[in-house]
């Protein structure tokens, strides 16, 4: 599939050794530096500076509202469409449109870690929280412009390499990240830790001045009918659709990052504390919590569609303007996906369905009988390693069998590795088996992740690649949300069930769920079969993606054979 159209073959393939030697590619290494980039500040605001604040004797109700520094990624494609469309002056000219956004946002971020560095936060914690919060918007915004320099940089044969080497540079920059501040800090203290770590994002500036430049943006047509100004017209036009983006934004912002706060802080600064404090308990509610975020979600959505439709039979400037930026991208994936996109849709909503419902797996562990060092070492140590190794194997499966092929396989790398924590059921309480498990589950995990990126990037096409690739990212996983809220219900459910006259247990292993007996009130051989039967439960919910990924693999095939690459991208 070729839907960009300016990419070589439809199914682009390597052979033999050349499907590794992309890994030592000029792109796929300055894409492990942009990955790093892009985790580095993720990771500082997200979770680093929680310690910080804690060191400095902060309350974890202060601590907690740093964490909506990071709501910036949850509606980041609500301004993609500036990355496509908006020149960078001085800088677009010399580097292209995606390197001149990279670097003007590495720039800023390393000024405000910089400065992040130089505050005491006993003392000045709203300069320490603006800085917190652009740091955080202009990181959401990099990852958006890198996303679309790793799809616009990479032919179809390559696409899954560049996947992966972001995720790699993406980790590593999570485990820098996540200890290196933390060691350091008792050195030379935290604001010198946060000095280094701006020092280290000299390592995406690098990858940025060492990156290819991209084919020059397709220039856009001009309007063959524009619309006249009348400026009283169009200033109350654009407060009434401007109104309708925010409300948008406060919606969908907090139903996808689960944080109710842009939603609650206008009611509390309406003087709705009451009803703000309601919102704050139904998003925790469980698991009517997911219920109502996907609403909110789904209604931000629909509010959006409103605030960018044009009137109809009466074109204006302001629907002019915010159908083509935030609506005609959407426009554009339906038309060049005639007759698939809603399919194309839903397959990437439910590609990942069996690993987002795996949202109970610690007090699993725990219930079998592992103890918290044995989850940790596993999970932390060989769990990373799999999963870096499933990563390079989905990037190597692409370049080597295609892109639809690989997709495929990676549709069943999910359901199958949730059926081995089935068997670490029966086998109870045994290192070797949680290490098979775990080991299995991260290494399928990161095959079937890289292929849905290099997938969901193949979508794109030039002139939206940003706007594109951000929105469908943003909202590939609101549905394993819902369907993840009744993980826990599924499994005492299926446990009583087993444990009432007439039911059917499997047999308990030796020494597992001992423990948890008396918090669940069932049976150790009971709650066993509630787990098996959750397990074989979230792998039948992979079924939807294999047969919706065939189904998409077959008409893409045909189209092939048809003779249509399905390329329409605009002129």
């Amino acid at each position: 599939m070729n839907p960009r159209g300016d990419e070589g073959p439809a199914e682009a393939q390597l052979t033999g050794l050349k499907a590794l030697a992309v890994y030592g590619e000029r792109r796929s290494l300055v894409m492990m530096a942009l990955g790093f980039a892009s985790g580095l500040p993720n990771l500082l605001i997200f979770d680093t500076l929680s310690a910080w604040l804690r060191d400095a004797g902060l309350s974890l109700e202060v601590i907690g509202v740093f964490s909506l520094a990071t709501l910036a990624y949850s509606v980041k494609f609500l301004w993609a469409p500036l990355v496509d469309r908006v020149p960078i002056p001085g800088l677009t000219r010399a580097l292209g449109q995606r390197r001149a956004w990279m670097l003007a946002c590495q720039a800023i971020i390393i000024l405000a870690l910089l400065a992040i560095s130089g505050v005491d936060p006993s003392k000045s914690l709203g300069a320490m929280g603006t800085l917190a919060v652009l740091v955080g918007v202009v990181s959401a915004t990099q990852d958006i412009v890198i996303d679309a320099w790793r799809i616009e940089a990479a032919g179809p044969a390559r696409a899954g390499a560049m996947a992966a080497a972001y995720q790699w540079g993406y980790r590593i920059a999570m485990i820098v990240a996540g200890i290196l501040p933390l060691v350091l800090s008792d050195v030379i203290g935290w604001g010198g830790s946060y000095a280094l770590m701006a020092a280290l994002m000299l390592a995406g500036t690098a990858g940025v001045l060492a990156a290819p430049r991209e084919a020059d943006a397709i220039a856009r047509a001009k309007d063959p009918d524009p619309v006249a100004a009348r400026p009283g017209r169009d200033a109350l036009e654009w407060a009434g659709r401007g109104g309708l983006v925010l409300a948008a934004a406060a919606l969908l912002g907090s139903g996808l990052s689960g944080n109710p706060f842009l939603l609650g802080a206008p009611l509390s600064a309406l003087g709705l504390e009451g009803l703000a404090g309601s919102l704050a308990e139904l998003w925790a509610a469980k698991p009517v919590g997911a219920i109502a975020q996907v609403v909110s979600a789904l209604g931000g959505l629909a509010l959006l569609a409103t605030a960018v439709l044009p009137l109809p039979g009466a074109p204006t400037r302001p629907g002019r303007f915010l159908f083509q930026a935030l609506g005609e991208p959407l426009a554009d994936f339906v038309r060049r996906h005639q007759g698939t996109a809603a399919l194309i849709l839903a397959l990437i909503c439910v590609y990942r369905l069996p690993d987002f419902v795996l949202n109970i797996m610690n007090p699993f562990y725990l219930d079998l009988g592992f103890s918290k060092l044995e989850i940790a070492e596993v999970r932390k140590v060989l769990g990373v390693i799999m999963s870096v190794a499933g990563v390079g194997l989905g990037g190597w499966a692409v370049a080597r069998l295609g892109l639809m092929r690989a997709l495929v396989i990676g549709a069943f790398a999910g359901p199958v590795s949730n059926l081995v924590f089935a068997w670490l059921t029966l086998q109870g309480p045994q290192l070797w088996a949680l290490a098979a498990a775990i080991g299995i589950d991260n290494l399928a995990s990161g095959f079937a992740g890289t292929c849905l990126i290099a997938y969901i990037s193949s979508l794109t096409s030039r002139g939206f690649t940003a706007s594109q690739y951000a929105l469908f990212s943003s909202l590939y996983a609101l549905l394993g949300k819902l369907i993840a809220s009744q993980s826990g219900r599924i499994v005492e459910g299926a446990a009583r069930l087993a444990d009432a006259p007439g039911g059917i247990l499997l047999p308990a292993a030796s020494g597992a769920f001992g423990s948890a007996v008396a918090k669940s009130g069932v049976s150790a051989a009971g709650l066993g079969t509630g787990y098996v039967v959750f397990f074989v439960y979230s792998a039948g919910l992979g079924a939807a993606g294999v047969v919706l990924t065939l189904m998409v693999a077959g008409r893409e095939a045909r189209r092939r054979r048809d003779g249509g690459t399905g390329d329409q991208s605009p002129a």
